[in-house]
């Protein structure tokens, strides 16, 4: 699988691949390049991502940050009309569960 993000160390088992398993009950599988819209649809969520915690060593995201996001969080996004693009090469299948294929490259990066 390609790598989503290094900087900040991105997905479930923070390896910077959007690699989802039986304990990623979020199934943080879908490699976004975050935008504003969408930063500000999770916080209105309940999933701030924008805000740094050094408690866990993240320093927040800023909009072009790629970062594996849940599925299911951007289907909401993609059904509210704020999905982030889609780096497809680093997106893995277990996104299929949850949202679509052609959704995915509807909105797919470059």
């Amino acid at each position: 699988m390609a790598i989503c993000s290094q900087q900040p160390l991105t997905g479930f088992y923070r390896t910077g691949a959007c690699e989802s398993g039986p304990e990623d009950i979020g199934c943080h599988a879908v490699c976004a390049e975050v935008t504003e819209e969408f930063l500000s649809f999770s916080r209105a969520q309940g999933n701030d991502l924008s805000t740094p915690r050094p408690e866990y060593n993240f320093p927040g995201l800023q909009p072009g940050d790629r970062w594996c996001v849940c599925a299911a969080r951007w289907k909401e996004a993609y059904d509210a009309g704020v999905p982030p693009p889609v780096i497809l090469k680093a997106t893995s299948e277990a996104a299929l569960q949850y949202v679509p294929l052609e959704a995915l490259q509807e909105h797919a990066a470059g």
